[in-house]
């Protein structure tokens, strides 16, 4: 059973882990002597070219795929103890993401995005804090569009404020400003920084160097381990 969630000041813990994909008879070693470690309050970038094995370790990080050898753990619960079952309820609780592509369900209003991270994980007031979070990301007065309605940039905001729904101790984007034109990117990188200056910490997947260098610490990895 999940431990209960405990402000730890050490959020991602992982010692000696190694992935494996396995297919017909083949192997592929994806991830090879993984060690990081990433305090509370950290803005980090981990940052490799196309089939570094970045998006495999973001998978294990995020508690989306398993991992075969080592140790993983989150904000102080040993993920590999935990059921799927419970493991998504943790995830849900402790991790927020921002994808590239938005992942913002069409038929739903912006502010019905957002909210949708509470109806697996409670939230108190919950409609009131995501009308709270629309605000701080300037948007609020986009609540009742569609997403169709508005443009990329708009989205994205969408996308961190339905990422900071649940209060998480992580936040993690996943190549955030991927879809955007450089000027627009610019500014989510900005609030990725007004974040970390809350307190929050900030774990960035990207092939970019120079959207790495917005992080205050970078990880590189290549060949599938840390560089």
């Amino acid at each position: 059973m999940a431990e209960k969630f405990v402000q730890n000041q050490v959020v991602i813990d992982i010692k000696g882990l190694h992935k494996w994909y396995r297919n017909d008879g083949l192997e592929f070693h994806a991830l090879i002597d993984i060690n990081i470690q990433i305090n509370k309050g950290e803005f980090v970038a981990i940052v490799g070219p196309s089939g570094s094995g970045k998006s495999t370790l973001m998978n294990v990080i995020g508690c989306l795929d398993r991992y075969e050898e080592g140790s993983y753990k989150l904000a102080g619960q040993d993920v590999r103890k935990l059921s799927d079952i419970e493991l998504a309820h943790y995830r849900g609780k402790v991790i927020g993401f921002v994808f590239q592509s938005f992942n913002l369900l069409e038929r739903y209003s912006v502010l019905e995005n957002v909210l949708l991270p509470s109806f697996y994980v409670p939230v108190e007031n919950s409609r009131k804090r995501g009308m709270e979070l629309l605000e701080m990301l300037d948007i609020a007065d986009k609540a009742n569009n569609l997403p169709s309605q508005i443009s990329g940039g708009q989205k994205q905001r969408v996308a961190i404020a339905r990422s900071l729904m649940t209060d998480p101790e992580l936040i993690l984007a996943d190549e955030p400003t991927g879809n955007l034109d450089s000027k627009t990117g610019k500014v989510v990188l900005e609030i990725f920084d007004k974040l970390h200056s809350m307190g929050k910490t900030l774990l960035l997947i990207t092939h970019d160097t120079a959207i790495a260098d917005y992080a205050h610490r970078q990880i590189k990895i290549l060949d599938g381990q840390i560089a």
